[in-house]
């Protein structure tokens, strides 16, 4: 990546990856004119542990199917190349050492800025990162000086995406899926296409 100068970093584990998550990729792309977004998928989250994850192989082929659309939409595997567990805090950092030079972004839900407090020690994470790129959710207003309180240092970093309210959930996909319910339209054809071929989110929870 020695020919990109500014880069954000999406995560997550994609379970599926819908619309809601292109459009955010893709807003932060066009708002914060980066040179690429990468899609920066986990295996096993710490904090997903309550429930079944599918397959890294399936997230995987489901996610290539959408960055394989976009010439600056990248993948990392850094998370499937090192131990558990993938703290953004320790993924962050590798990720500067490995790039020094690069501007860092950190793409994130309003939801997950939230969260963010109670992140395995977020201090580090926010120190790590250039710019904290926060895709708002409706229904969500952010009392930024109170999480500053929290976190010091994160008000200087953190920028609101405009007009990216999408109330898509992966979650919402998946329970579509086993109630035999329309869900299609939540996804793009070709990873839908896949969903049904290979039977996924049939049967679990979450």
């Amino acid at each position: 990546m020695s020919d990109i100068q500014s880069v954000a970093y999406f995560g997550g584990t994609f379970d599926p990856p819908h619309l809601g998550h292109e459009i955010v990729a893709r807003e932060a792309g066009v708002q914060l004119g980066l040179d690429a977004v990468s899609w920066l998928i986990t295996p096993d989250p710490p904090h997903k542990n309550d429930r079944e994850i599918t397959p890294i192989e399936s997230r995987l082929a489901l996610l290539d199917l959408i960055t394989a659309r976009y010439e600056h939409f990248l993948v990392s595997r850094l998370e499937l190349e090192r131990p558990p567990p993938y703290y953004a805090a320790d993924t962050v950092e590798i990720l500067k050492r490995e790039e020094p030079e690069m501007k860092l972004t950190y793409i994130i839900g309003e939801d997950s800025l939230l969260d963010l407090p109670d992140w395995h020690q977020p201090a580090r994470f926010i120190s790590a990162i250039d710019r904290l790129a926060v895709a708002t959710r409706p229904g969500i207003e952010t009392d930024l000086e109170a999480l500053e309180g929290k976190i010091p240092g994160l008000k200087e970093k953190t920028v609101f995406l405009s007009g990216v309210m999408v109330e898509i959930s992966s979650s919402l996909i998946r329970q579509r899926i086993r109630a035999g319910a329309p869900y299609d339209h939540f996804l793009r054809s070709e990873v839908a296409a896949y969903i049904r071929e290979h039977a996924l989110y049939q049967k679990g929870e979450g």
